[in-house]
């Protein structure tokens, strides 16, 4: 009698995160304040940065991410005018956390119809909170 293989281990990918910043400090902080992966036994976490704003639109027109993390301070471009513009322009646009540089920034961000806010300096803990919150439909799929 021949034993029949199975494999019961399922691949899940991990979450699909694209970061804009055109600071490189902003996105290892981000990166390192969210963690590898938002929890124990979860999946690596699959990060996609951009520093222009160019290749972030370019990036979310292409589709497939879970969450969109935008620095409201980036130069030219801020993250809270990104927000709003793929908000306005995105079919199904996954949600959108923007960094603020003080915590009074939040009601402008309001307006780029952001899903969340963090102000900076960045808290790892609320930042992780937030992104794993707002990620929790995502990993439903």
């Amino acid at each position: 009698m021949a034993a029949e293989h199975t494999t019961d281990a399922v691949t899940t990918a991990g979450p699909r995160i694209l970061l804009y910043s055109d600071d490189l400090d902003t996105r290892a902080q981000v990166r390192l304040g969210v963690g590898k992966r938002l929890g124990r036994g979860a999946p690596d976490i699959d990060w996609t940065e951009t520093a222009t704003p160019a290749a972030a639109l370019a990036a979310a027109e292409a589709g497939g991410y879970d969450l969109f993390v935008f620095d409201g301070e980036a130069a030219k471009v801020g993250g809270m005018a990104l927000a709003r513009q793929v908000k306005d322009e995105l079919y199904n646009c996954p949600p959108v956390l923007v960094l603020t540089g003080r915590p009074q920034d939040a009601w402008l961000a309001a307006w780029s119809d952001a899903d969340a806010v963090v102000s900076q300096p960045l808290d790892p803990i609320e930042l992780q909170s937030t992104v794993a919150g707002l990620l929790s439909p995502a990993r439903a799929r």
